[in-house]
């Protein structure tokens, strides 16, 4: 029989279709030997299609295409595990992700040549399928016992570190598994920020930068929880284990509610953070270490500084550019910092029109890393040595010289009252000093300078002499303890109060008196009432509490211990107490606009922390209101009685309501005899931040506000996102940044939570300062009670 025409074509077909890999139908969740992916085929996970795993490509106009996994059922497309994260391929359409008969999952590009492979050894032809499993981990199991796995990607994790995946140390093969940024936001590959269990052997976590230089670390494992990371202690989601026996040590993580979408994500930035997904919101930061960007090692790149005051947080230092634009400031790639725009001279006979190159002062700075020591007798020989070497790059003088070559490395800028900055004099050339005002090397203009100098500190000392003099003639018994706390005689603040004539407040300690120094420095006096506290322990609290300084804190200047007379000295602030411009008409009262308000509960927020966090012992305020929130000359907020109840004794009971908070204010805990701890001033910030928020009390029974207690109305309005404007204050008319308001309004309304669900102080700030995400909040259960009790003795009182 002959063969036809038409049949030679048949045959010819059937033989190019079987000698092609045999590809899958979109949405399969295996792959088995001989077949592959291409273009924009995927597999989904099983069993119920959590996951998918396909080719993809990063930003709007990339041709660089990876194999990867994302998560299949929310709407914002996020990336969990990359095969080749730092070898795109161009083309997905000629390209697969092929199981080879030899068992391996291999991804081939247009030429066939392997760009990424499982690289197995010693396995049975056509022994193995691939799978996506739901919790988003891509295996290689044996075809005939599906629970055993030869390859897994959660052995593998890139960025991305899921529920049920393993961290830790092979303990015979001495590796590590570790965490590694993305380059960029748009870049999967290996970026310079990493997260990994301690090479070492001690079973704590490590950040590194650039894989050498380690900036953060979890503490140890106590049993329960790693030490510097006390939030795991606060958490109703995650189920937390470490593990450790003779063949490895790992850390892993479960959720409690299966349905609970989250991940952990070595950013970016250099934190390490923990994401929980909110439908209608999305991505909600739940964690992040360090808790702040600018503590991440050079997060900035070299002459780039962190800047906690102003997004973005990275900056250029004066007389530098970023060395890529588009990475800096749209990419948050900022590891290549920043490039001189005008080289230096250098060199001592190197000059144009006669200026060189010299320095500009960079104040109240965070040292660059790794500095070298000099052994130079002044600063002007430290300035002259950094001058004259081609490598030095900036120098610091504090009764010791250090210089730094090359690059300047993990700078910030810190803001007033933080500890551990210094002076730093940054070289720039001539033409770049012109312009910032900086200190060019000395000349005669800068020796005549020098001269009017020291006969202006000539003068300056004489006047200081004499202001003493007529200080020790006036307050005769006055002296100064720990530092600059000065001890006053009580007849020294009777003349500074005119005999107490003028009185400006009274809070539950005591009567404030206004009062002038003999130096014309105008204070405020506070008589101290119904003291039980010995005279030692008295003075020894007091000094303890002259030490705290802080920009949003009230500083005491002194006090007086004479007898049972017991006062106070601090700073007047000339603006008043916070509740007077929010709760009185008068005219001689500027209406607070929401910029105004908002940096009030920003430096508010901060003082507080400062209070609770920062100082030798946490120092619990018990009084947070409006009216212990005082303004200076340019409405900085301070926190004013704080250390009050070291001061005035152990013995509360006299003045228990009014000393321990004040009604509107006061925690639930205090009511209930609970044990009190920070979170109740967290509690009372957050009531005092709604009456910032809406310019009225919170317990208002004027007009349309009649019966309405204002958190509980605010809550409910926030809960259900209906209009947070309408929270406002109305004379403001609408006039705020709505991003920040309903930042402000969340923040609230988390503060007034019960005790184990409000943030701590820290927090606060950082969400306030938009450094952390702020979920939204539930309605608070105890506050509602309260609430209802209000209203229905309200509404007695009114029958």
């Amino acid at each position: 029989m002959s063969i036809t025409e038409s049949s030679w074509f048949l045959l010819l077909f059937l033989f190019y279709c079987f000698s092609f890999t045999t590809l899958l139908s979109n949405g399969a969740s295996t792959i088995s030997a001989g077949e592959s992916i291409s273009g924009d085929q995927t597999i989904i996970s099983e069993p119920d299609g959590n996951f998918e795993l396909g080719f993809f490509a990063t930003g709007n106009k990339s041709q660089n295409y990876y194999i990867g996994i994302w998560y299949r059922n929310i709407s914002e497309r996020t990336f969990v595990w990359e095969a080749n994260r730092d070898k795109p391929i161009s083309d997905k359409s000629s390209s697969q992700l092929k199981l080879l008969e030899d068992g391996n999952l291999a991804l081939l590009d247009s030429s066939k040549s392997h760009i990424w492979c499982t690289n197995l050894t010693s396995l049975t032809m056509n022994s193995t399928e691939a799978v996506l499993l739901d919790s988003g981990n891509l295996v290689l199991r044996h075809k005939l016992n599906s629970s055993a796995f030869i390859w897994q990607s959660f052995d593998h994790q890139t960025n991305a570190w899921l529920p049920g995946g393993k961290l830790g140390r092979n303990k015979l093969t001495n590796t590590s598994q570790m965490l590694t940024s993305w380059k960029n936001s748009e870049d999967p590959a290996m970026g310079i920020f990493s997260y990994q269990l301690d090479p070492a052997g001690s079973n704590q976590y490590f950040l590194w930068w650039n894989r050498s230089q380690r900036y953060w670390t979890s503490g140890s494992w106590n049993g329960h929880r790693f030490g510097a990371v006390p939030q795991m202690d606060d958490n109703n989601y995650f189920n937390y284990s470490y593990v450790s026996n003779q063949n490895e040590s790992y850390f892993t993580y479960n959720v409690y509610n299966t349905s609970f979408i989250t991940r952990s994500v070595m950013d970016v930035t250099g934190q390490i953070k923990q994401f929980v997904w909110l439908d209608g919101v999305g991505w909600n930061l739940f964690y992040s270490q360090p808790s702040h960007v600018c503590e991440v090692y050079v997060l900035c790149g070299p002459f780039g500084a962190c800047n906690r005051q102003h997004l973005p947080f990275c900056e250029c230092l004066q007389g530098f550019s970023p060395r890529s634009t588009t990475d800096y400031y749209n990419l948050s790639d900022w590891s290549g910092g920043c490039v001189r725009r005008t080289p230096l001279l250098c060199g001592n006979n190197v000059s144009v029109n006669k200026e060189k190159d010299g320095f500009l002062l960079m104040p109240n700075m965070r040292l660059p890393a790794n500095p070298q020591s000099l052994e130079v007798e002044s600063a002007q020989a430290c300035e002259l040595a950094c001058l004259n070497s081609c490598s030095c790059a900036a120098y610091t003088y504090d009764d010791r010289c250090s210089v730094w070559e090359g690059n300047l490395l993990n700078l910030q800028r810190l803001s007033q009252g933080d500890s551990g900055g210094g002076n730093l004099y940054l070289k720039l050339a001539a033409s770049e000093l012109s312009s910032s005002g900086g200190k060019k090397k000395r000349s005669l203009t800068g020796t005549i300078v020098g001269v009017i100098s020291g006969v202006v500190l000539l003068l300056g000392s004489v006047l200081v002499l004499f202001l003493w003099w007529r200080r020790r003639n006036l307050f005769g018994h006055s002296n100064q303890i720990e530092g600059s706390l000065v001890q006053f005689s009580y007849k020294d603040l009777q003349i500074a109060t005119k005999n107490f004539a003028e009185k400006i407040g009274r809070g539950g300690f005591g009567c404030v008196f206004k009062g002038t120094l003999p130096d014309l420095t105008v204070v405020a006096v506070k008589k101290l009432e119904g003291l039980s506290q010995g005279e030692k322990q008295f003075r020894s609290e007091v000094s303890t509490i002259g030490m705290i300084q802080h920009i949003n804190l009230v500083r005491l200047r002194g006090f007086c211990c004479q007898g049972s007379k017991r006062l106070l000295v601090y700073d007047l602030m000339p603006k008043g107490s916070l509740d007077s411009h929010l709760f009185h008409d008068k005219k001689d009262f500027k209406l607070l606009d929401w910029k105004t308000r908002y940096q009030i509960a920003l430096g508010t927020a901060k003082g507080i922390t400062y209070l609770h966090e920062k100082c030798r012992d946490c120092i619990i305020h018990s009084d947070i209101k409006p009216g212990n929130i005082l303004l200076d000359a340019e409405f900085c907020p301070k926190v004013a009685d704080f250390g009050m109840a070291k001061i005035v004794g152990r013995d509360f009971s006299r003045v228990l309501t009014s000393m321990r908070g004040t009604i509107g204010y006061i925690a639930p805990e205090w009511i209930s005899g609970a044990a009190i701890t920070a979170k109740a001033d967290v509690y009372s910030y957050g009531m005092l931040l709604f009456e910032l928020i809406s310019g009225r009390r919170n317990s208002d029974q004027r007009g349309d506000w009649k019966f309405r207690y204002f958190p509980t109305w605010a809550a409910r309005k926030i809960n259900e996102n209906r209009e947070i404007i309408s929270l406002l204050d109305h004379r403001l008319e609408g006039d705020a940044d709505h991003t920040e308001l309903t930042r402000a309004c969340k923040v609230a309304c988390w503060c007034i939570q019960d005790e184990a669900d409000r943030p701590p102080m820290g927090l606060v700030v950082q969400m306030l300062e938009g450094v952390m995400d702020v979920n939204p909040p539930p309605l608070p259960k105890t506050l509602q009670t309260y609430a209802d009790i209000h209203e229905d003795a309200s509404e007695s009182s009114s029958n």
